[in-house]
């Protein structure tokens, strides 16, 4: 007798590495194609999945959780969740898993590199260049600003906060940072940071990275009040969630020189971008691209999979974010 294999949906187009894993575990409803379900085709190809493989700009809502009731695990493509009601999901039995670690360095870098990017002028120099308007030089020709020796203020040391630290480090920049809470002394020590209040961290860096996940308590927490305690040459740094930032704030921030610029990854409401950010020449705005090399969206796909693969045989995710449904599994 021949065992029906269990449904998994794969919501956009993914490495094909990642489909390969499932291929032959699992019966799969694969959307090859780079635009997203709208609701009701979600809803519609969803039923009856055990699993859902999903970049973490699909959103699940409270009335489509419930209406999934053969659901068992949702896997993110991507370190944030904040695309899944945690606690509907968790109360269902439903598990999360994102995909951490893999992603730390590669993101990292794209913060450090929008850093450099937006201090030194280079997106602006480069459209001058190919503009064809360069016809001679000046004493502060395209001068921008120094990063080297200079103040970086992480907010959120996390896996990645810690690891744009290092790179600042590298730039002999002095560490400092705010959290929910204090790093360990190995890791204070091994970047030299000091940890310091937010409104400290905000008025004393010249630049002010942000790394922390979109919770109710970080929903614009970068914003009027906020911007202006920084300094009037300081540069904001976001790849973390749009949310988190107000972005009409930064808008009037950079406009009124309460700061000097901004390297922006990640917006409010993706694809969509406040129009007045388009026309200030001191940003440089990239579309959601921080983690985006080949080597780490590829292993981004092949974990979201590898997570999916073990709930299908009975074992544990190795990224769960919901932990708790897997110790005591909820009774749908």
């Amino acid at each position: 007798m021949t065992q029906t294999k269990s449904k998994v949906l794969i919501t956009r187009r993914v490495y094909p590495e990642a489909v390969e894993i499932l291929r032959g575990h699992a019966e799969l409803d694969y959307n090859d194609s780079d635009d997203r379900l709208e609701s009701a085709e979600l809803l519609r190809r969803a039923q009856g999945a055990m699993g859902i493989l999903t970049p973490n700009t699909q959103r699940f809502q409270v009335e489509l959780l419930h209406s999934l009731t053969d659901l068992r695990i949702i896997a993110n493509i991507g370190v944030g969740f904040d695309n899944v009601d945690i606690a509907a999901a968790s109360e269902l039995g439903i598990l999360i898993s994102n995909t951490p670690d893999v992603l730390t360095e590669t993101t990292a870098d794209f913060a450090f590199a929008l850093l450099l990017a937006i201090s030194r002028r280079v997106v602006e120099a480069n459209r001058y260049l190919l503009e064809d308007r360069w016809t001679r030089g000046s004493i502060d020709f395209f001068a921008g600003h120094d990063v080297h020796h200079r103040t970086l203020g992480i907010f959120g040391l996390g896996r990645i906060g810690a690891a744009v630290a290092r790179r600042g480090r590298g730039f002999s920049m002095k560490i400092l940072y705010h959290d929910a809470r204090k790093a360990s002394k190995d890791l204070e020590g091994e970047l030299a940071a000091t940890f310091v209040s937010k409104e400290q961290l905000l008025r004393e860096s010249d630049f002010v990275s942000v790394h922390v996940p979109l919770t109710e308590e970080t929903r614009k927490s970068i914003a009027e009040p906020q911007l202006r305690l920084m300094k009037k040459t300081s540069i904001l740094i976001n790849t973390s969630r749009g949310a988190v930032v107000d972005e009409q704030a930064v808008v009037k921030a950079i406009q009124q020189k309460w700061i000097a610029g901004a390297g922006l990854d990640v917006f409010e409401r993706e694809p969509r971008i406040n129009p007045e950010l388009l026309n200030l020449r001191n940003v440089v705005l990239t579309p959601h691209i921080a983690s985006s090399s080949e080597d780490t969206r590829r292993e981004m796909c092949l974990m979201a999979a590898r997570n999916i693969l073990s709930v299908l045989n009975g074992r544990r995710p190795e990224s769960l974010v919901n932990r708790s449904v897997w110790e005591s599994p909820a009774i749908r």
